[in-house]
């Protein structure tokens, strides 16, 4: 299981009610927080440590943040 990072307890609030289910929860269960997917699997270090903050697995990180071309 991973471990969420540690967010004031109204951010998570207002991130449970924007996403519709809990970062921290979703988190320890490896879950995606926007898709609610699996979350195992990831590109590189920085990825994983970005679901821990974010919650998005590798597909949603990809979608949102843009995938960078090499």
């Amino acid at each position: 299981m991973s471990e969420a990072t540690t967010k004031p307890k109204d951010i998570e609030v207002f991130l449970s009610n924007f996403m519709g289910r809990s970062r921290e929860n979703t988190i320890a269960r490896n879950k995606c927080v926007s898709c609610g997917g699996e979350a195992n699997n990831f590109r590189d270090a920085l990825s994983r440590k970005e679901y821990t903050i974010s919650g998005l697995c590798q597909k949603c990180q990809d979608e949102f943040f843009g995938l960078e071309e090499e």
